[in-house]
């Protein structure tokens, strides 16, 4: 039977505002798994995702800036004077990443080779690689504190020798001779003196096995059994952990490989990775919330505890021998070179370091490293990681070059590895996993709150419709209140009626 026509509005507002309210509730309980489950299809390491292509071949523009430490002093510094520095850069390359030998294995896990590739970017950089810098003779002075053990004698043959080769403690190099090598007849000799003491033939230089190499085996998990070990590394090198360090917990192999992190994350969360160029795992901490272009982002950051010596940080007690806080000893893994890893300018580390050198003045926005991840997904937005090596120096009995040279960790150079998604691979991220996931979740509060208040409106609308009828419709008597007519008026009529007849009898 159809309504009457007053109420197929409020019927028809009532039944739209439920369908809506409904199609919001639906949304609100199943909007976060549906999104969840996108993510995890998508993320996963599997050629069908969207992220295997930005894995395999790294689509984001990364550069390395080097920032090199010119000694100004350098006469006076062998006669015991403190060293002064002045920052020279940067020289900026654009680096390239891409992935071979990628294979899956059945226990959902997949290897990899990553490659490295870098080019000189002269527009970009204050400087040219034929820039000539007066630094530390790295060779003469790492090899004068590795042998310092040996017998004097010994010890004053290899000094004769380096003078016959005009070695001395520092020397005038071109950038790109000591970022990308140089022959020098220096590790000939010294292999002969003491063979194997320096365990490589051919050109020495800073970056020169960055260049056109690779940064060793990786064996990492797809998340296709469990999207919360994604990308967690599994073996470096057929390794399960190194041998560099003496304690376990300093050899374990942490985190991912350092390029995406697992989704979901919180600001509880931290970031863990292995880096085969400092020889060890390190973690990041979360510091804030912000913004990329549109995309949500944690920045998390390097604690004070990362390059603290064990002192200051028990844990941090199996990288020692150690010095001051703030500088890691990496020569286990470097050849037994007296080589220290740190923070640009000594960031963070002791004082007495900065105080050591004049030139240095570390802050945390141009030396302080970060990443700025997307929580849902794990992939950085936008990053910069910056680290320094430096040269531990002092005088060496029997080595005249080491000269009156007091013990001192003397900066080389820092460098930035930086980049930030943008262009076409910003744009579908941002469409895929922030613009469609925040449109349908603004969907569903709007159908709810648009289906509430249709159904507001149909009770409202019937509430006066009922009201209408009532007044348009007769007034009927209510006998509680008006008493009945016929019970007063009939005696009367009787009355009349006996009148009438007496009158006419009399007549």
């Amino acid at each position: 039977m159809a309504a009457p026509a007053g109420r197929r509005v409020p019927l028809a507002l009532g039944l739209t505002g439920l369908v809506f309210a409904l199609f919001g509730l639906v949304l609100f309980f199943v909007l976060p798994s549906v999104v969840r489950d996108q993510v995890i299809k998508n993320v996963r390491i599997d050629p069908n995702s969207i992220a295997f292509s930005m894995w395999k071949d790294v689509p984001v523009p990364f550069y390395l800036s080097a920032f090199f430490f010119e000694v100004m002093n350098p006469t006076e510094i062998r006669l015991g004077a403190k060293p002064v520095v002045n920052q020279r850069g940067p020289y900026v390359y654009r680096e390239y990443r891409f992935k071979t030998n990628i294979t899956f294995h059945d226990n959902g896990t997949v290897s990899f080779l990553e490659y490295r590739r870098f080019y000189f970017q002269p527009d970009l950089s204050h400087g040219m690689e034929e820039d000539y810098i007066v630094v530390p003779n790295i060779l003469v002075m790492g090899a004068a504190v590795m042998l310092e053990t040996l017998p004097q004698f010994l010890k004053m043959l290899i000094s004769g020798a380096l003078a016959g080769l005009g070695q001395g403690a520092f020397m005038n190099r071109t950038v790109g001779e000591i970022m990308w090598g140089y022959d020098d007849p220096l590790i000939d000799v010294l292999n002969n003196f003491v063979p194997g003491l320096i365990p490589f033939k051919g050109k020495f230089g800073l970056f020169v096995d960055f260049n056109n190499s690779n940064t060793g085996m990786f064996t990492v998990y797809t998340g296709a059994t469990d999207i919360n070990q994604i990308h967690i590394v599994d073996t470096w090198n057929g390794l399960k952990k190194l041998n560099y360090w003496r304690s376990d917990e300093c050899n374990m192999i942490n985190g991912t490989s350092g390029e995406m992190w697992p989704p979901f994350m919180t600001p509880f969360s931290s970031l863990e990775f292995y880096s085969p160029d400092a020889c060890r795992s390190m973690k990041l901490v979360y510091e804030q919330s912000g913004v990329f272009k549109g995309v949500p982002t944690y920045r998390f950051v390097a604690p004070k505890t990362l390059f603290a010596n064990g002192t200051d940080y028990p844990p941090n007690e199996g990288f020692c021998p150690c010095r001051e806080s703030g500088i890691q000893n990496v020569s286990t893994c470097r050849m037994n070179a007296p080589v220290f890893i740190s923070h640009p300018h000594f960031y963070n580390a002791d004082p007495v370091l900065v105080e050591a050198v004049d030139g240095l003045h570390p802050n945390k926005e141009q030396h302080g490293l970060f990443l700025d991840v997307h929580p849902v997904t794990g992939i950085p937005m936008n990053c910069s990681i910056k680290l320094q090596l430096s040269l531990y120096m002092k005088k060496v009995s029997g080595i005249s070059q080491t000269g009156q040279i007091k013990p001192v960790v003397l900066p080389i150079l820092w460098f930035a590895e930086s980049g930030a998604i943008e262009g076409s691979v910003l744009k579908q991220f941002y469409t895929n996993l922030v613009l469609i996931p925040s449109v349908l979740e603004y969907v569903q509060y709007i159908c709810i709150g648009l289906g509430v208040a249709l159904v507001v409106a149909a009770v409202v609308l019937e509430v006066k419709r009922q009201r209408n009828a009532r007044e348009k419709s007769p007034r009927e008597p209510d006998p509680r209140t008006e008493p009945p007519q016929s019970s007063e008026t009939t005696p009367l009529l009787q009355d009349d009626s006996k009148t009438n007849q007496n009158d006419a009898a009399e007549a």
